[in-house]
């Protein structure tokens, strides 16, 4: 298990209004007042934020009718995220949260302050996202010194590879190293603020750009241009 301590999270103000679906330049300009509220969210919310990484190392072998094999006799299905990983000489397989307090903390906001609430929330999302930045760039640090590169990072609900086909196959991969997080039968993870991806390492991986090229929302999203949305 990887461990981070609050003060390594990178999380801004713009961070939170980021992880709200928001842009922090219009907002500083238009509304200023959410800019205050992120800002007071941020104070509250950032001690609430219980960050682990959760994650495992596992060779890969062969692929086979839309199959990857894994050691210890695991394997990952679908012709999408198999192609994508077949090139790799091993996976990371990778489980980030920063717990339930935060969302507990939201929760209780929105009855009485909703904008605060929500922005909250977005403290819960950020930490997230910035914890997975972490972990990612520590594998990739470790690959390189070894002359390896290393895949975007893959998560379910990315074109072509359903939530409900991705996210049981992380809960399998981790059932010997994940004791925080669980999934639902509706594939939802608890705590909310969790994320899951796989990350292949190899000599013989294709740059590897950006996730954005794999998100669903690629043609539309207004922030691709900030670089929480490239991969590290």
């Amino acid at each position: 298990m990887m461990k981070w301590s609050i003060t390594d999270l990178q999380v801004d103000v713009d961070a939170v209004l980021r992880a709200q679906g928001a842009d922090p330049v219009i907002l500083r300009k238009r509304k200023p007042r959410l800019v205050d509220i992120a800002a007071n969210a941020l104070d509250i919310g950032i001690d609430l934020l219980r960050p682990q990484v959760f994650s495992r190392e596992l060779k890969v072998g062969v692929l086979k009718h839309e199959k990857l094999t894994l050691e210890d006799g695991h394997s990952i299905s679908g012709g999408w995220i198999t192609r994508q990983l077949a090139p790799a000489e091993s996976i990371h397989a990778i489980l980030c949260t920063v717990g339930e307090q935060i969302e507990k903390e939201a929760s209780k906001y929105m009855d009485t302050d909703m904008m605060l609430g929500l922005a909250l929330d977005g403290v819960g999302s950020a930490g997230v996202e910035a914890l997975a930045q972490l972990a990612c760039r520590q594998i990739e640090d470790q690959a390189l010194l070894t002359k390896q590169k290393t895949t975007v990072p893959l998560s379910p609900g990315m074109i072509n590879w359903s939530v409900d086909e991705g996210q049981p196959v992380f809960f399998k991969l981790l059932d010997s190293v994940n004791d925080q997080v669980t999934l639902s039968p509706s594939f939802m993870m608890s705590p909310r603020k969790s994320l899951s991806m796989l990350v292949g390492v190899g000599t013989k991986l294709d740059e590897k750009g950006s996730t954005c090229d794999y998100c669903a929302m690629q043609g539309t999203c207004k922030y691709r241009q900030y670089s929480d949305h490239e991969l590290a």
